[in-house]
């Protein structure tokens, strides 16, 4: 796997400082799944009566994590969870031996921290068809288990790390009936980030009141104006996951309060925008404003067709403003459109209009505007009132390097 040393340019100046979430602690630990001297596992614990949601990928070869928390979701919900995370190995496409391991970890965490096997979720990120040593991971639970902290997600959102070059983390606090309910969520994602679920690991903790299926629908919905709205190379990953975990230890009820289902979506969001930052190799931020589509559909199939399209990116790496690339993205998609009734803005430039350049039009204005980090590529379609946004980031050289070598 390629080392990367070289924060992203578009990274936060830090890590935040995130809540503590009654009713859940994290430990870490160096387990040597691939390197050593690397933190990679990292162990959640949350007390009974927690509620766990969660998506995942529709990869046609999912990992043997991923399958194993799918049919766990929605299983029994009054005792203490658990959440065991490995980085180094992705344990996908390792037939019966990747079952046996997703088995032998959740025993071993089962037995070590009292929570019911049905109720342990495991997941495994890194690389694909290579076993996952899953001794090294059961032979430090005893050391996870007398770690665990409150305070300690800092250090899980960076246990979790694979080509990331920081750690991500998001909260948000709100007020319901005079209490506060506080959300913290952590995530990992960098490359083989393509909108089909959730495109990478994400943890989020709430000490909320939220029952299973009520929390199960709100994330449902919430993800495909997140985490399904970004791309950064259009690869849809064999181990996506996005857990919500609602511990209930505020004692204050959120099912069907807007201002909880708003916080977390702003949460959401967050995570998702700081992986398309991290997108390997990127240097540009880029936002995709689709409007006056036959429908919201079409809106997010013509933005993802220009998000994914390798020209439109390769021009934004090198800051051309390149409008007919955009033309041909949109082309290309399937979705309806009119030459005729097209218009292009790149930020307040007005680019083109009516199936040609806009008579205004700067060259020279929009290629200083393209030498910014953070872009808006804004779409009209001129049919109708569905509308779509969508995230992006520039391919660059640097993702040909990190990619190059993963495996060495």
């Amino acid at each position: 796997m390629a080392t990367i040393t070289k924060v992203s340019p578009l990274a936060p100046a830090g890590f935040p400082d995130l809540p503590a979430i009654d009713g859940v602690r994290f430990a870490t630990v160096a387990a040597g799944v691939r390197y050593q001297g690397r933190t990679d596992v990292m162990l959640a614990v949350l007390d009974p009566g927690t509620s766990v949601a969660g998506v995942f990928t529709r990869s046609a070869t999912r990992a043997a994590p991923v399958l194993d928390c799918q049919d766990k979701i929605g299983g029994p919900s009054d005792g203490p969870a658990a959440i065991l995370v490995n980085s180094g190995n992705a344990n996908a496409f390792t037939g019966h031996y990747g079952q046996t391991s997703v088995a032998e970890v959740t025993q071993a965490v089962s037995t070590a921290t009292g929570v019911p096997v049905e109720r342990v979720f495991t997941s495994s990120t890194g690389v694909i068809g290579e076993p996952l040593p899953h001794d090294r991971i059961v032979a430090q639970l005893e050391t996870l288990k007398a770690g665990l902290s409150r305070h300690a997600i800092e250090d899980a959102a960076r246990a979790i790390m694979t080509t990331d070059t920081f750690p991500k983390g998001s909260s948000a606090q709100v007020e319901i009936d005079g209490k506060t309910v506080s959300i913290a969520g952590i995530a990992k994602g960098s490359g083989m980030i393509a909108p089909d679920m959730a495109t990478m690991l994400v943890y989020i903790f709430t000490d909320a009141v939220v029952e299973q299926s009520a929390l199960q629908a709100m994330l449902g919905a919430q993800t495909d104006r997140t985490f399904n709205c970004i791309t950064v190379d259009s690869d849809t990953s064999t181990s996506d996951c996005l857990l919500l975990c609602a511990t209930g230890a505020s004692g204050v009820d959120a099912t069907g309060n807007a201002a909880f289902a708003e916080a977390l979506e702003s949460v959401m969001l967050d995570l998702a925008q700081q992986v398309v930052r991290d997108g390997e190799g990127a240097t540009k931020f880029v936002e995709i404003r689709v409007t006056g589509a036959a429908s919201d559909a079409d809106a997010k199939v013509h933005g993802l067709a220009i998000a994914n399209s390798p020209l439109v990116k390769t021009a934004i790496a090198g800051e051309d403003p390149n409008w007919g690339r955009i033309v041909m993205a949109i082309g290309k998609s399937g979705a309806a459109a009119d030459r005729d009734l097209l218009s292009i803005s790149f930020g307040d430039i007005l680019v083109a209009e009516k199936g040609w350049v806009s008579p205004g039009y700067s060259e020279d204005a929009a290629a200083e505007y393209m030498k910014g980090q953070d872009l808006v590529i804004a779409v009209d379609l001129g049919l109708g009132k569905g509308q779509s946004t969508v995230w992006t980031c520039d391919l660059t050289h640097g993702y040909i390097e990190i990619n190059a070598d993963y495996r060495s």
